[in-house]
């Protein structure tokens, strides 16, 4: 690894002066899945390295890449051994060096993924919590109910299925609210508070440009740990306070982080993946003194539907606007069902997908996209069991078990498996008609996906009413949606069939055709427009 540490993006322009992360489209990098530069099938650092000029020319700001630290893989890498080590497999530190060098060479920051909730069970504290070491005062230890202790402490479930607790051989319980690999640590306690404290300015000093918190609402349990009293708790997540999730004292923790990422210079960021009940419990992670975002789960699951969708959107943005903080616009990630499928599939999902594309990066704030969004790749629901990794679906009764799906690698070139992924095969199965969903494929026809993407970025850089700001929403019929930006007018039309509509402007991109008849547009069903004025 070379002595002098990575340089990092500053005073890039006097856009940003207000914070690069208000307006910022970040591209979320699934490092298994993105490129392979070794044959084993396997995407890496290296790998991901040499695609940088991609996303560069893509238009994003910056990439957000999942864990890639020393792990077992019990849960595709957030099952961490290690926090200061790069697994072999993904390559070594300094293609970790390498990689946000190359990054800020070519205006990219890069965010790297924290899992703070829990550790591997292979991690060194948990293995001598396990022999009766002074650590098991990191992690929840319990003795179990019953007469010979032989229930769990309490009723609680992990999220991939089953009891959230698991019996030693010592004869008591340990806490996991995900696989049983996956531990969860006790943030009582202050060593477990400077160990973060340690592994965030370890990476900050390597060059990072912040951070993607993983259940950043998780890290304290209601005191007590109390019995919850319902089952089926995964579906529950997001629906209302449960016990182990958005517990008030998490927010102490990133009000900690927040003083210790402003103590560097380049603008270091934390991003919250935090489930909340409301739009109003998960500003409170971005109040001023805390982190800078939150994902926006509520506009991830809502429905295709004009009233939900103005609903969500006026919700998160009143949200934010009373903390101060800008909102952040998501479709797709590495844990849910690709929007081009959830959207209907086929024709119709790729109609829609496009659509939400331009909706999405139209809106006030920063944006994410999911590796191969821009391709308009749907989910993998084929798979066979035997190739299956996700750890929920081996368990049942928790999350649907079908996260693979969405992990499936990028189709970079060619006609057959693995597109250019890597120089041997990929460690997911790729659909035969993925050959023509390639970045290759779709590069340079103006109809593509990838285009619309390309176009659509390259005019949010160019048009000040985009990123950060103000909007106004306009009258419309029934199933359209209409809003106005400084300079700019977006209309979105969910309905199966065409709109027509006076023409507000001039347009500068659509989703599909539009027919034009003297002072009015015929919108197609299913359609996103944007419009200068």
């Amino acid at each position: 690894m070379t002595q002098e540490l990575a340089p990092t993006l500053r005073d890039q322009s006097a856009a940003h002066s207000a914070g690069w992360w208000r307006d910022a489209v970040i591209y979320q990098v699934y490092v298994r899945s993105f490129a392979d530069s070794d044959g084993d099938g396997i995407g890496d650092l290296r790998g991901i390295r040499r695609r940088l000029p991609y996303l560069a020319e893509l238009g994003v700001d910056a990439v957000w890449l999942t864990p890639f630290y020393a792990s077992p893989q019990a849960d595709g890498g957030y099952d961490v051994a290690d926090y200061r080590a790069v697994d072999p497999l993904f390559g070594d530190l300094s293609d970790a060096d390498d990689l946000v060098r190359e990054a800020h060479r070519l205006g990219l920051r890069i965010i790297v993924d924290i899992v703070p909730n829990h550790t591997s069970d292979q991690h060194a504290w948990f293995r001598a919590a396990l022999a009766g070491g002074e650590e098991r005062a990191l992690y929840h230890f319990r003795p179990g109910r019953g007469t010979d202790g032989e229930l769990p402490p309490n009723d609680w479930e992990s999220v991939f299925g089953g009891p959230a607790w698991t019996r030693t051989e010592a004869g008591d319980w340990y806490l996991h609210l995900f696989a049983s690999e996956q531990p969860d640590l006790d943030w009582n306690h202050p060593k477990v508070r400077e160990e973060f404290d340690s592994i965030l300015r370890f990476w900050l000093d390597l060059g990072v440009d912040g951070f993607r918190i993983d259940v950043a609402h998780g890290m304290v349990k209601a005191e007590g740990l109390p019995d919850i009293g319902l089952s089926e708790q995964a579906k529950l997540i997001g629906a209302q306070v449960l016990p182990f999730f958005d517990q008030d004292g998490v927010h102490e923790i990133h009000r900690s982080w927040r003083t210790l990422l402003d103590s560097y210079e380049g603008e270091r960021i934390g991003v919250a993946e935090a489930w909340a009940p409301s739009s109003e419990r998960l500003a409170l992670y971005v109040r001023p003194d805390e982190l800078h975002q939150a994902f926006n789960f509520q506009f991830l699951t809502c429905d295709w539907d004009a009233t939900a969708m103005r609903r969500v959107i006026d919700g998160s943005l009143a949200a934010t606007a009373s903390v101060g903080a800008p909102t952040t616009w998501v479709l797709s990630n590495h844990d849910v069902v690709r929007h081009t499928t959830r959207y209907g599939g086929g024709e119709q999902g790729l109609r829609r997908a496009r659509a939400a594309a331009l909706l999405t990066l139209a809106l006030p704030g920063s944006a994410y996209v999911y590796q191969g969004e821009e391709l308009g790749l749907p989910e993998v629901q084929d798979l066979p069991d035997t190739v299956r990794q996700d750890p929920a679906f081996f368990r049942g009764d928790g999350q649907d078990g079908m996260r693979d799906g969405c992990r499936v690698p990028m189709p970079w070139s060619g006609t057959e498996a693995p597109y250019g992924f890597g120089p041997g095969g990929s460690w997911l199965p790729q659909p035969e008609s993925w050959g023509r969903l390639s970045v290759a494929a779709q590069s340079g026809d103006p109809r593509s996906t990838l285009e619309l993407y390309r176009s659509a970025l390259a005019l949010r850089k160019e048009l000040p009413g985009l990123g950060d700001g103000e909007m106004e929403w306009l009258a419309t019929p029934e199933g359209v949606l209409s809003f106005g930006r400084p300079g700019l007018v977006c209309t979105l039309n969910t309905l199966a069939t065409e709109a027509e509509l006076p023409v507000p402007g001039r347009p500068v991109l659509s989703s599909a055709a539009l027919e034009f008849s003297g002072a009015a547009v015929r919108i197609p069903g299913e359609t996103c427009v944007w419009w200068a004025v």
